[in-house]
């Protein structure tokens, strides 16, 4: 395994399906995966025959459980600071910049920054058996990619708070529950949930998905009145695109037969 390709990579019918191929380190991210995944996002999201992405962690046992301690402890702490500053500060953000969307398929652990890469994601699908921390302040730091800024956004401030605090441990159930995840369904059946998905989406017109990811994502970073000023221009966009004006003439073509 230690050969083994830290990432694997199929495209077929628009789907882009990326696996973190650490199983053995139940897919925590060193180095090269770290590298790996800052060159492919923006790489699958310029490609045109990726309309979706699908994100899954090799094997059962793990999506991923963030960093990988053991490499961390046989660095030294300026190539750690070096690599806060220039890696992890741009994957906090690299995954969520994808304007594809993005789906997660969790199968088992989902822990740390593996779980940040979660909250990046557009769909989240987890398996019955997986579960979910946040554990860093238990190792004296905090989840300084992205979760303290995204979780709250999901179920509030106090929610977060608990769940960052005191790092517990939380399951499908209560993800469920708190909205973290769209849907659980048992270990075996979680890709092909993911897949059903992803190829429902894949089925209609990019520009439309896209734009209306674009629209969520400013919903977030913008005031009521900017989004919507946002909404109309984008509408307008839509109607210039060639495959809008193409549904637009199937559906004249349709009405007229009937």
């Amino acid at each position: 395994m230690a050969n083994a390709p830290a990432h694997l990579l199929s495209i077929e019918d628009g789907i882009a399906v990326l696996t973190l191929n650490r199983p053995e380190a139940l897919n925590s991210i060193n180095r090269q995966l770290r590298l790996d995944l800052l060159e492919l996002y923006p790489r699958l999201d310029e490609d045109p025959n990726v309309k979706v992405i699908v994100i899954t962690g090799a094997g059962d046992k793990a999506f991923c459980t963030g960093a990988d301690l053991k490499e961390r402890s046989s660095r030294s702490t300026g190539e750690m600071v070096h690599d806060r500053h220039y890696l992890t500060a741009k994957s906090t953000s690299a995954l969520s910049s994808v304007m594809k969307p993005v789906i997660a398929a969790i199968k088992g652990y989902c822990m740390a920054g593996g779980y940040e890469m979660v909250l990046q994601c557009d769909i989240s699908i987890c398996s019955d058996n997986a579960i979910f921390s946040l554990p860093e302040v238990t190792h004296g730091f905090f989840p300084g990619g992205g979760a303290c800024q995204r979780l709250p956004r999901l179920v509030g401030y106090q929610m977060a708070r608990e769940l960052i605090f005191t790092g517990r441990r939380w399951d499908a159930k209560e993800a469920k529950e708190l909205g973290l995840v769209n849907k659980v369904v048992p270990l075996d059946k979680v890709m092909d949930e993911a897949m059903a998905m992803a190829r429902k989406i894949a089925s209609y017109p990019s520009v439309g998905v896209i734009q209306a990811k674009r629209a969520l994502s400013q919903s977030m970073e913008v005031g009521l009145t900017a989004g919507l000023r946002y909404d109309v221009e984008a509408w307008v966009g839509c109607m210039h695109s060639d495959e809008w004006k193409e549904k637009l003439a199937g559906f004249v073509r349709k009405e007229r037969k009937s």
